[in-house]
């Protein structure tokens, strides 16, 4: 049986930690964010992790991360890849109900202004757009919700995300 917590899922820019510490607020949750858990594992930032030892590397602790997840009533913002790898997908969706926060490419590209600092996982000579279309289709094979949050303000998307998921 699932969980009673949401996990969002989606592109690095798309607003998963923004709109999770709000929703978590709106539904009386806990707010979790992987990538914060990441960090304090491996005592850098994630961009200098990936950095040092490799996007594949990075990949494995984000997973090995996602496995020791263990939480109740708690939105769950997570890294754009952490569906990648399937054990840690899975185990994400053990957790509670998997919602893709859809935002199209062109307003990522807008948002992520800071790609070569933030911490994206994707291999030299890969553009953003090449990520998306990568993960969109392994965004859509997990999530149970998606909640497009193109041109609307993050109030309006936020009561949209708490609609859907009540």
């Amino acid at each position: 049986m699932k969980n009673d917590n949401i996990v969002l899922i989606g592109m690095p820019g798309c607003g998963k930690s923004t709109l999770g510490i709000v929703a978590a607020k709106m539904l009386c949750m806990d707010f979790l964010d992987v990538d914060l858990i990441i960090q304090k594992n491996i005592g850098t930032s994630l961009q200098e992790y990936i950095d040092r030892f490799g996007v594949e590397a990075f990949l494995e602790k984000e997973a090995d991360t996602v496995l020791t997840l263990n939480c109740e009533n708690t939105v769950i913002a997570t890294g754009g890849s952490a569906v990648l790898k399937e054990r840690a997908a899975e185990r994400l969706r053990s957790l509670g109900k998997m919602v893709y926060i859809k935002l199209p490419i062109e307003e990522i590209e807008r948002r992520v202004t800071n790609l070569h600092s933030r911490g994206v996982a994707m291999n030299a000579g890969q553009t953003l757009r090449d990520v998306y279309e990568l993960r969109r289709p392994i965004y859509e094979k997990y999530a149970d919700l998606s909640v497009d949050v193109s041109g609307n303000d993050i109030a309006e998307n936020c009561r949209r995300l708490v609609e859907m998921v009540r």
